[in-house]
């Protein structure tokens, strides 16, 4: 398995299937099935297709999305006991 600096870059136009996303991410392939089904991960299924495709630039967006920011994580740190 490869370290986590030499993970790929995830390029916006090239299409990922959920195994390689799993792979990009360092997450679970059920983990991106629970991103799929919660739509917080768009994804393409052509029309008499069983494959899902996924685009880079809809992980990208993904992970802009749940960015957490200094703030929140100043605040978060403020809530805890």
């Amino acid at each position: 398995m490869a370290h986590h600096t030499e993970r790929p870059v995830i390029e916006p136009n090239r299409v990922y299937s959920r195994e390689e996303v799993a792979e990009i991410l360092n997450v679970s392939l059920s983990t991106v099935k629970r991103l799929i089904a919660a739509r917080r991960l768009r994804v393409s299924q052509p029309l008499g297709m069983r494959r899902v495709l996924i685009r880079g630039q809809h992980i990208l967006d993904m992970l802009a999305e749940s960015e957490v920011k200094d703030q929140d994580v100043a605040q978060g740190s403020e809530k805890a006991p």
